[in-house]
């Protein structure tokens, strides 16, 4: 298998250890993140009803 410019670079100069690191790590921010979003997803969806629900009740309290 014949090894790509940009792996030949890296493992001469001692940095494929460092690229896999960053990569491991920048996986771990985006899974980290994701959670973040899927667990507060509920609490924006109940915050936005709240507000739409007292805007909607202060719009008809105008209009009247």
């Amino acid at each position: 298998m014949e090894r790509t410019l940009f792996q030949r670079a890296a493992a001469a100069n001692g940095q494929g250890q460092d690229i896999t690191e960053y990569t491991l790590l920048l996986a771990f921010v985006v899974v980290v993140a994701l959670a973040v979003f899927v667990l507060a997803g509920n609490d924006i969806q109940g915050i936005w009803k709240a507000s739409s629900t007292t805007v909607s009740a202060a719009s008809s309290v105008a209009g009247s």
